[in-house]
């Protein structure tokens, strides 16, 4: 199961380097054209800002299966593992309910904008309210994989803080944790 969603998390992050490359080309091609031909791509802003909505949603998807969402973990750091243990399973159970409801919105918004046309593009509305319904998909698996590796002891009690403080405090310990792996080596790495 993990090398599948491996291998999803690495289509997510094609997916994502593709729509910023073509959000760059419309974008900056619009900005020569317009500037230097007085002219420009009519459907630029308009697709850009759809993709810029997918690149969104779809790297939350990326950040959530590599745990890099940030949060304050000061509280449950203080805990000891049963508590961890507990607040990982309700913050799970929490974020399936909140994945379900916006699955549920995203849903009827795509129902509800599937025959209204875009004014540039003419394309389906749709297209903007279905990344909602890609993203509670594929949250949904993650969410419930980790919940269920969390309520089986998969998970170590180090590990059941899923969320960052700073990205500063992360390099930080990552810094420290490599200077002490090389030092209880004689200085050199493993």
């Amino acid at each position: 199961m993990n090398r599948w969603i491996d291998r999803a998390c690495k289509v997510v992050e094609a997916v994502i380097a593709l729509f910023l490359a073509v959000m760059v080309v419309l974008v900056f091609g619009n900005v020569v054209l317009r500037y230097g031909f007085n002219s420009g791509i009519t459907v630029s802003e308009e697709v850009s800002r759809w993709l810029f909505i997918w690149v969104t949603f779809l790297g939350a998807i990326v950040a959530l299966k590599e745990h890099g969402h940030l949060g304050v973990d000061m509280v449950v750091q203080k805990l000891p593992p049963i508590g961890k243990k507990f607040c990982a399973v309700a913050g799970h159970l929490i974020m399936i309910y909140i994945t379900w409801l916006l699955f549920q919105g995203s849903l009827a918004q795509t129902r509800i904008n599937w025959d209204v046309t875009a004014p540039v593009t003419g394309a389906s509305m749709a297209i903007v309210y279905s990344v909602g319904i890609v993203f509670a998909v594929l949250a949904g698996g993650i969410l419930l994989l980790d919940l269920v590796r969390i309520l089986t002891g998969q998970i170590a009690d180090k590990d059941l803080v899923m969320i960052q403080e700073s990205e500063e405090s992360v390099q930080l310990q990552q810094i420290l944790g490599t200077n002490a792996a090389d030092a209880s080596h004689g200085g050199r790495k493993p």
